[in-house]
């Protein structure tokens, strides 16, 4: 069967995945872009935004394995957009403009369905209500075979490890301290007996961290 697997899900040292005050100018609150910093400088990042360079180090080499053998992702809505309640802007199409780096189905959770969206390169986003197993079932359908990444946010991430379902995880401890926001590892008490945890820290300060379920 395929895998369930999470990358690049940056924390603070204080265990928070984002800021407080989303909005549509600041998708990550107050934390703005400083849990993303170590990957904005790397070699994958900048490959996804169609330029050349960037760092090739570990850090690099890390990210890169975000989208090997991916079939389709799982997001919540928070990742996808700012809106919460009813939709009143269906013209939203998420943050990344009309070519996403998904390249895959993404299923967006969410208790407001609406029609699904096909984008360019091959990403169409589905809007489902639907428990995480549910939802990993359509996943999987989508996926061909291939493996299903979960791609955040906190909560999201947070309802998939309660539920026992991922495989494989991938989580970079940013050395900043953010005091607010939404964190990742809130009643998840004891998760580390399901996983063997292996960890590097690299030159950037960042201390990359991947659960393998046992």
């Amino acid at each position: 069967m395929s895998r369930v697997r999470v990358h690049n899900f940056s924390v603070s040292l204080d265990g928070f995945a984002t800021g407080e005050g989303q909005s549509l100018d600041e998708p990550f609150g107050h934390a703005g872009g400083r849990l993303h910093e170590w990957f904005f400088t790397t070699r994958t990042f900048n490959a996804m935004q169609g330029k050349a360079g960037g760092g090739a180090g570990v850090d690099d080499a890390v990210s890169g394995t975000w989208d090997s053998g991916i079939g389709a992702e799982i997001m919540g809505r928070n990742k996808f957009g700012p809106q919460r309640g009813p939709w009143e802007d269906h013209a939203w199409t998420g943050w990344w403009g009309p070519n996403p780096p998904f390249h895959t189905p993404v299923f967006v959770l969410t208790h407001h369905p609406r029609p699904s969206v096909e984008m360019e390169g091959g990403t169409t986003f589905h809007f489902v209500d639907a428990t995480p197993e549910e939802v990993l079932r359509q996943a999987r359908e989508a996926a061909g075979g291939l493996d299903v990444r979960i791609g955040g946010g906190p909560s999201t991430v947070r309802q998939f490890l309660a539920a026992g379902l991922v495989d494989h995880m991938h989580i970079a401890v940013v050395p900043i301290i953010l005091g607010r926001g939404e964190r990742l590892w809130d009643g998840l008490e004891g998760l580390e007996k399901n996983f063997q945890i292996e960890s590097v820290t690299t030159p950037s300060g960042v201390t990359h961290m991947t659960f393998t379920r046992r």
